[in-house]
């Protein structure tokens, strides 16, 4: 039987794919991500399978969009019943490890992982459930606010870059621990920074990267008044109103988010510099759990379907695997089946479990006319809203919202809705099927409530008396670690030399 590859996944958080049409766009300071990409199979219309952080993360992890596995919001249980990427692999003989973020909640903070090497950087229980049962109400000690971009600006240590610096010596650490050869088993490492996440505060050494770069510009902004709904309900749900945001806010806030791919990208660089130097070979996966609007349409952040926030990054880079551009829509739960496709994992025990796709296909230059689909069910929506991407369409149907559509053809920007123009109303009607074929909103709305109002109740109990964290913490046994008295010095130095005899 041929060896199983290893595995590295690179993860970002809230990298817009609208700066990856083809790898990074030009204006980034991003060399290694660069030459990934020259490597690469790139995907340059993935979409997130939600655009928020713990549900888009489950979704990547167990290929099955947020009703499935009712990872609805970032304080919705992943079960550990649901399979992900790290059991299937697991299963096959693979050891499996993770640095950095990956946003569980509940108890089990592994979900097939045989190692954790950091904690996480976001809490583990149920204290940000949102709830429908209070349309409006801003939960303000942990929604999002526009402090992020009035805050914008250069720090040499913050709470992110604490906590992606870590993660990064943690994976190289056992970059080189791997090169030592002494578990034969082929590996899957997964390193999840929380960069260019806001705040958009950046090191100085990044951060002059971009001054006065003509990309800081503030995009054009919709008023208030001629917003959508849902985007009404995110502008005051970031309460848009409590601070004065001015042009120079919004540059800076441009510039620490480049600055922060930059920074991320360092940090990458790092990661791959020791799997050369240590001649390990690996399929590399680079991706980000959603986007980020950055102020395109006045809004911030995440939690709408629109491209800013709904499109990320994807490539793939497979020994043995020409490089090119794949343009067909694709889906972040599209990387569990594709994981496994090229582990040589059986599909016939993975694709019951997923609702993804391979991209094996479209990597050999096969198309794919699936569409695409997005659920989101959390903070600043009242009640569940899903989308279509089929084609060059994208379809946002909401039950409490008129319907959207729009052509990204002839508008990328998406400033027209056609829903109510007579010249779309077959290509409507067409998508209008689809989503009452795939999606039950009345049901998944009860789904939703009901799960919201049994984590309140169980959240509040948990926090009175005692309180046992299930946040994650790292285990590491001195007593293993480097030479103890019952280890041979003479064995211990030889084995973990690599390379040995040069």
């Amino acid at each position: 039987m041929t060896k199983r590859p290893n595995i590295l996944i690179l993860m970002v958080d809230q990298l817009s794919g609208t700066f990856f049409p083809d790898g990074p766009a030009e204006f980034l300071h991003a060399p290694n991500l660069r030459r990934l990409a020259a490597a690469s199979t790139r995907f340059g219309n993935s979409y997130t399978a939600s655009p928020l952080c713990a549900p888009a993360r489950a979704a990547v992890m167990s290929g099955q969009l947020p009703r499935r596995t009712r990872v609805y919001d970032n304080a919705a249980e992943f079960a550990s019943d649901i399979p992900t990427y790290a059991h299937h692999l697991r299963r096959a003989g693979y050891q499996t490890a993770l640095s950095g973020k990956m946003h569980f909640v509940g108890p089990d903070q592994m979900h097939g992982f045989e190692e954790r090497l950091t904690t996480d950087i976001y809490p583990a229980d149920f204290g940000w459930t949102p709830d429908y049962r209070k349309p409006g109400e801003r939960i303000d000690w942990w929604y999002h606010n526009l402090g992020s971009v009035t805050g914008a600006g250069v720090a040499e240590i913050t709470n992110q870059l604490e906590y992606d610096d870590d993660v990064a010596h943690q994976a190289t650490q056992k970059l080189y621990d791997l090169s030592r050869g002494s578990d034969p088993r082929p590996w899957c490492l997964t390193v999840s920074f929380t960069h260019p996440h806001d705040p958009f505060v950046a090191r100085r050494k990044y951060w002059d990267l971009y001054e006065g770069h003509p990309e800081l510009e503030p995009p054009p902004a919709i008023p208030y008044l001629a917003q959508d709904a849902h985007s009404k309900r995110l502008m005051d749900a970031c309460d848009w109103q409590g601070l004065d945001v001015q042009p120079d806010h919004i540059r800076r806030a441009r510039q620490g988010y480049f600055a922060n791919i930059s920074y991320v990208d360092d940090k990458i660089g790092e990661i791959l510099d020791v799997l050369q130097a240590t001649r390990q070979e690996a399929i590399i996966v680079f991706l980000s759990d959603h986007g980020e609007m950055l102020g395109r349409r006045g809004l911030w952040f995440k939690m709408n379907f629109f491209e800013g926030a709904a499109r990320v990054p994807l490539m793939i880079s497979a020994p043995g695997q020409a490089a090119g551009k794949v343009t067909d829509a694709v889906s972040t739960i599209d990387v569990l089946p594709t994981l496994c496709d090229l582990a040589g994992v059986s599909m016939d025990e993975v694709l019951p479990w997923t609702d993804g796709q391979s991209l094996v296909p479209l990597m050999k230059g096969e198309t794919r006319t699936a569409p695409v689909a997005m659920e989101y069910a959390a903070e600043g929506s009242i009640t569940p809203m899903v989308a279509l991407r089929d084609g060059a369409w994208k379809y946002i149907r909401c039950p409490a919202d008129p319907d959207q559509l729009f052509d990204l053809a002839n508008d990328p920007e998406e400033t027209t809705n056609l829903a109510h123009d007579p010249r779309a109303a077959e290509i409507l009607a067409h998508f209008q099927v689809m989503a009452d074929e795939r999606w039950d909103l009345k049901a998944y709305d009860a789904e939703v409530r009901q799960s919201q109002a049994r984590r309140w109740v169980v959240y509040e109990a948990l926090r009175n008396g005692a309180y046992f964290p299930w946040d994650y913490q790292p285990l590491r046994a001195a007593s293993e670690r480097y030479m103890r008295n019952h280890m041979d010095l003479n064995i211990l130095e030889d084995s973990k030399r690599f390379p040995r005899g040069e």
